[in-house]
């Protein structure tokens, strides 16, 4: 089942080309999925459409297998979210803050010191969240998010401005909220590294298009093919001329022997013919295949 369908998404903020076109997004229930693209390529568009905060010009929307237009009410009391900056009142406590939205949701009191405990601020007393570091606002934002106890979370670059430790924090709270609390989570992010290490699957967006979706697995097997060969070798530039008439697509790069991705039989067929002229070899490594990588190859096509 999932959690979140757009089918055949467009949309037009002027006239010109599309910040959406004919996006279709699927989000499995129980999975962390990561919404990826460059600044600009329609991600923050794709979320706020879907959360009825912009008024949907082509395309459907299902949230929880019904139609976002038909049960807009009911879906919207199952979602959480965080768009851009946390909306938070800076003269109030985080407690304080909690109990204005807990009114708004009409949920009961004791969901507040709860959500506090989960986001790690129940510690933060008479402190005003004006005070607060930015790592400390984002969380009190997740934990109003969390106030209603939504199936479904959705979040806009929620480690945006973060330190390295700030950073770490955010994924712990984001995998036990996934995995203690069975909560679905779409992220997006441009911060690749952390979103390898947090996601079960992936959308990549790219001046409006999707360009693929699937798990982070088929991802990287996808791209494996792509992944260069590099040879560390004791005399690169001889190394490239006895191999140049047989693999003309070789380069150098930072004084490696660099080459299209193969075979195992055809990397062995290498090693011999350069041991054979004398040179030596230090390393064989597969190069370019982490995410970033693969990113950066996707949305360059």
């Amino acid at each position: 089942m999932y959690s979140i369908e757009a089918l055949n998404l467009s949309h037009h903020f002027t006239k010109g080309d599309p910040v959406l076109d004919q996006i279709n997004l699927q989000v499995r229930k129980g999975s962390i999925f990561g919404f990826l693209g460059p600044n600009g390529a329609g991600k923050t568009t794709t979320l706020r459409l879907i959360l009825g905060l912009l008024t949907k010009q082509q395309g459907d929307i299902r949230l929880f297998g019904k139609s976002f237009e038909q049960h807009r009410a009911e879906v919207l009391r199952q979602i959480g979210s965080l768009i851009e900056s946390p909306s938070i009142y800076g003269h109030l406590t985080a407690a304080e803050n909690l109990l204005i939205w807990q009114k708004v949701y009409q949920c009961p009191q004791k969901r507040i010191p709860e959500v506090l405990e989960l986001v790690g601020l129940s510690n933060t007393g008479a402190k005003k969240a004006g005070q607060f570091s930015l790592g400390m606002k984002q969380r009190l934002a997740i934990a109003v998010a969390l106030l209603h106890e939504p199936a479904l979370l959705i979040l806009d670059e929620p480690t945006n401005g973060l330190d390295p430790g700030g950073i770490v924090e955010m994924r712990t709270l984001l995998k036990t909220l996934n995995e203690s609390y069975g909560i679905t989570i779409l992220i997006s992010s441009h911060l690749l590294s952390e979103i390898e290490k947090l996601v079960t699957e992936v959308g990549i967006i790219n001046r409006g298009k999707m360009v693929f979706q699937g798990t982070l697995e088929a991802l990287m097997e996808r791209q494996q093919q792509a992944a260069s060969l590099v040879f560390e070798v004791n005399r690169a530039e001889q190394a490239l001329n006895i191999i140049a008439s047989h693999h003309p697509t070789a380069i150098l790069a930072q004084g490696r022997l660099k080459l299209p991705a193969m075979s195992n039989e055809k990397t062995a067929a290498i090693t011999r013919l350069l041991v054979t002229e004398g040179i030596d070899i230090y390393g064989i490594t597969r190069g370019d295949n982490d995410l970033e990588t693969i990113f950066m190859n996707i949305t360059n096509n």
